[in-house]
């Protein structure tokens, strides 16, 4: 198993390659805005593309997502419950200054417990709501792709359409701060982190006693 993190666009979105070298199979987890490097990535490893999973709804994490389903054939796979924010893409990137159009529908709906299988590997599906009521973790191994639900020291934003800070905590502690400490947490924006360290450290989780 291979990760390849990407940092893109304005807004410094990260977007994830994994793959199986062995079976030269890859998924993408939130093309973002300029990602080109993803692709040239794909192309020059010889990967092929077998989903693209969008972990939330917010354009910085989909704005590729058509792009990416056009030059490798791969499904879209998201979570019904941010169906809604797709729509809202154009609106909410016009606030940033940014211009995107809207996504397309997914090919699939993922929900808790549903897997997500690439060559060899098999992402587990973790409904994590609270940044947006159809946010997704994946869960790899000893890895966990969070998106924009949990940082390095931080956590997302609650006040967009659809976020609850309850619910976002709630999740943290209910799906993710339950996985082991070497756990490597890869959120949406910024640093890869740990379980173990955001248990102890992140100061928006001492509240309920990490």
């Amino acid at each position: 198993m291979e990760i390849a993190t990407f940092v893109v666009g304005p807004l410094q979105s990260n977007s994830y390659l994994v793959a199986d070298e062995t079976a030269r199979r890859a998924v993408v987890i939130d093309p973002g805005m300029e990602s080109e490097a993803v692709l040239d990535a794909v192309r020059r490893r010889g990967l092929r593309v077998e989903a693209i999973v969008v972990t939330h709804g917010h354009f910085d994490h989909v704005f590729s997502s058509a792009r990416f389903k056009a030059e490798t054939g791969a499904e879209v796979v998201m979570h019904p419950g941010d169906l809604p924010l797709l729509a809202e893409v154009p609106e909410t990137a016009r606030f940033f200054g940014i211009k995107a159009p809207v996504p397309p529908n997914p090919d699939r709906l993922v929900r808790e417990g549903d897997t997500v299988a690439v060559g060899g590997l098999s992402l587990d599906v973790l409904e994590t709501p609270g940044h947006t009521p159809g946010s997704i973790s994946l869960r790899l191994d000893d890895a966990v792709f969070v998106g924009d639900t949990l940082f390095a020291g931080s956590v997302g934003r609650t006040d967009l359409t659809g976020g609850s800070l309850e619910v976002l905590l709630r999740s943290i502690h209910g799906k993710l701060l339950v996985l082991p400490d070497r756990t490597v947490v890869y959120a949406g924006h910024g640093p890869a982190t740990s379980i173990g360290f955001e248990r102890r450290n992140n100061p928006f989780l001492q509240s309920r006693g990490g």
